[in-house]
């Protein structure tokens, strides 16, 4: 299993983000190998992380690839005020099993 993980800082939000928020949270879900995915804000910095989840890194490359995706890096100045992305391989989870919704990575 992989995660994607999109750190940024907020600017003004218009509706062109939206879409394009919107656009593209539907095509990550429509990616066969797409696990899941998680949005936090931190209220001491402001940055907001988006973590998506998948089976393979040719999952994610299909979502980096996407046209929405592309559309919406081309313009991320006129939304974002600096920005980051980690690409990590899950190695383990664990829990109390209770979070249901979230990803599980399969032995491998």
């Amino acid at each position: 299993m992989y995660s994607s993980t999109f750190i940024f800082a907020k600017k003004q939000y218009d509706n062109d983000f939206y879409r394009l928020d919107q656009a593209i949270a539907e095509a990550a879900k429509e990616i066969p190998g797409y696990l899941g995915e998680e949005a936090w804000e931190n209220p001491t910095t402001g940055l907001v992380s988006n973590v998506y989840y998948w089976e393979t890194l040719e999952a994610l490359q299909t979502l980096v690839t996407h046209p929405k995706h592309l559309e919406a890096k081309a313009a991320q100045e006129n939304w974002l005020d600096g920005y980051q992305v980690i690409i990590s391989e899950v190695i383990k989870t664990y829990g109390d099993a209770r979070l249901t919704s979230l990803p599980i990575a399969k032995a491998g």
